[in-house]
């Protein structure tokens, strides 16, 4: 049976209003990034058809933004390891101009053979990524479900989920906007993109 994933990129953090590379550091939201996430919860709330599981990565940012709309549909934050930002390696906390040019360049031309010293492979990351989305699917068969994840994780596991080359996800995917919904219908082996990076309005 179809089950209907809202997956949301955390609000803004400090550290993602500079265009830092977070990762798996656990950076904090800012002022506007709470903003976002009372605007979510008040726009799930306020729509015909609410979503009765919400499924979050164990960064603080991403479960500060789901909170707000676990209170508003009285759902129980259930954390899944596997919904994580991916590492970005020696770029953590960087920004892309301030690593050396040579790897910079290599990333931008291929982000999988150039991706950064001590990164997590994007393949790996799509595949975990991937695997969290159908088993929730799974587990909540036909149901509406808000997932609370990250940029790059989202973007390599659409990527995975829709048949598109994973190295190819920042430029079919340049980015996932704070607090914006994408829809995605999963069906056993079947995924289809409904809403892609739709604002909260």
């Amino acid at each position: 049976m179809r089950t209907r994933l809202l997956l949301v990129r955390h609000g803004e953090t400090e550290w993602h209003a500079e265009n830092r590379y977070a990762g798996t550091s656990d950076v904090e939201l800012t002022e506007s990034g709470l903003r976002q996430a009372e605007q979510l919860a008040d726009y799930l709330s306020a729509r015909p058809e609410r979503p009765t599981a919400l499924y979050c990565s164990p960064l603080s940012r991403a479960r500060r933004t789901a909170e707000p709309s676990a209170k508003a549909l009285d759902l129980t934050i259930e954390t899944v390891d596997a919904l994580r930002e991916t590492g970005f390696g020696i770029a953590e906390g960087r920004l892309l101009r301030e690593l050396p040019a040579d790897l910079a360049e290599r990333f931008r031309a291929d982000p999988i053979a150039g991706a950064f010293p001590g990164a997590e492979p994007p393949d790996e990351a799509a595949a975990r990524g991937a695997a969290a989305l159908r088993g929730i699917a799974e587990r909540e068969n036909g149901r509406l479900v808000l997932v609370v994840a990250h940029n790059t994780l989202l973007r390599v596991t659409l990527c995975r989920l829709l048949g598109i080359p994973v190295g190819a996800y920042r430029t079919v995917f340049p980015r996932l906007d704070n607090g914006a919904i994408t829809e995605i219908w999963i069906d056993g082996d079947t995924t289809s993109l409904r809403r892609l990076n739709a604002p909260v309005e």
